[in-house]
């Protein structure tokens, strides 16, 4: 039986619209990065009239986009002025090394919407209807796209990882890296940045650790990047690595999968070598924190079996695969967490 409203409440259907209407917030913020309107204000120009001849547009539409912005929380306005958020200022100004402007190609890519599009019959089915025609060829220019526009979202997870490792790979004077799904390339550089004895070892598709290779370059450390293209379920790790970074990567498979792949990292870590497992983690109620847990929907909607897993999951699919004291690393302030565990050293192998 359904309960009774709490006494004085009044119907609202606010949350309704503001749900169904949630894709008109998407492609505003699109259209401000498209005409530069973040860069804009930056620059100085507080009015519609000057904000409009900066960004090349009409004043009506400048100032109907602005007052929009306003109202989502990215700008602020006073006596008709309009000035950047703090967060605006440092995600969207696009001079900023922390812009993410350019990861909007791929989150609002055309297939990301034809996907959730088809979201009713997936949650029918629990899995995508046609995955073949829903997921994005390897050889899709996005990819590098995608690369290019997350890297600013590392910095802080990438930290955390460094100081994590730190311990252990101060032991090492050349200590070796896997960095499987390396994209950008950034959280294996994090690490030859503060090690300068680290090599690095980058898993991608060649078109994207491209990417990683002209990161690495400009940070000074490509005599250092190596390279491995390819699948990770299909190509040669290599062995001796004293770390494996797993970042934003499990949650696009199913259990088994992961299981098997991280058997695989098992075979390639040094004794007491440690998987660093970077992903969102929603709580036991699988509703909290908000972002991990909606994240889940982002993989029912473009992935065939993939999901947002919490610690006692991961936990056990590293337990299953041989890796040893899975334990979970809250990364503050932030909205994902490291899962961590490692392949046992000789003595307690024997």
């Amino acid at each position: 039986m359904q309960n009774p409203p709490a006494p004085g409440h009044q119907p609202n259907p606010a949350l309704f619209f503001e749900t169904v209407q949630g894709y008109q917030r998407a492609f505003a913020l699109k259209a401000a990065v498209e005409v530069e309107l973040f860069t804009a204000i930056a620059k100085g120009n507080q009015t519609a009239p000057a904000i409009a001849a900066a960004c090349q547009s009409s004043e009506r539409g400048v100032r109907i986009l602005c007052d929009c912005l306003t109202v989502l929380g990215f700008i602020t306005k006073a006596e008709g002025r309009y000035s950047l958020t703090p967060d605006s200022a440092v995600f969207l100004d696009s001079r900023s090394p922390a812009y993410l402007g350019k990861s909007l190609n791929f989150l609002l890519h055309p297939n990301q919407r034809q996907n959730f599009e088809r979201l009713t019959q997936t949650v029918r089915t629990g899995s995508q209807v046609d995955e073949a025609r829903s997921t994005l060829s390897v050889e899709d220019p996005i990819w590098v796209d995608f690369a290019r526009g997350m890297a600013p979202l590392t910095t802080q997870s990438a930290q955390a990882i460094v100081e994590y490792l730190r311990p252990a790979l101060a032991k090492s004077n050349s200590p070796k890296i896997l960095d499987i799904a390396a994209g950008h390339g950034m959280f294996g550089i994090a690490i030859a940045r503060q090690f300068p004895g680290a090599q690095i070892y980058g898993l991608d598709w060649g078109s994207v650790l491209q990417v990683a290779q002209e990161n690495a370059q400009a940070l000074g450390v490509a005599d250092r990047y190596h390279q491995i293209a390819g699948s990770a379920f299909e190509a040669d790790f290599g062995r001796g690595y004293d770390a494996v970074l797993l970042t934003n990567f499990l949650h696009h498979f199913d259990a088994p999968a992961n299981e098997a792949l991280l058997k695989k990292v098992l075979a390639a870590l040094n004794p007491g070598g440690q998987a660093v497992i970077l992903e969102f983690v929603p709580n036991d109620d699988r509703i909290s924190p908000p972002q991990a847990a909606m994240f889940s929907l982002v993989m029912l909607g473009n992935t065939g079996k993939g999901d947002a897993y919490t610690f006692a999951e991961l936990a056990r699919m590293c337990s299953n695969a041989g890796l040893r004291n899975p334990r979970f690393v809250a990364i503050e302030p932030g909205f994902q967490s490291l899962v961590v565990a490692e392949r046992a050293t000789e003595i307690n192998n024997q």
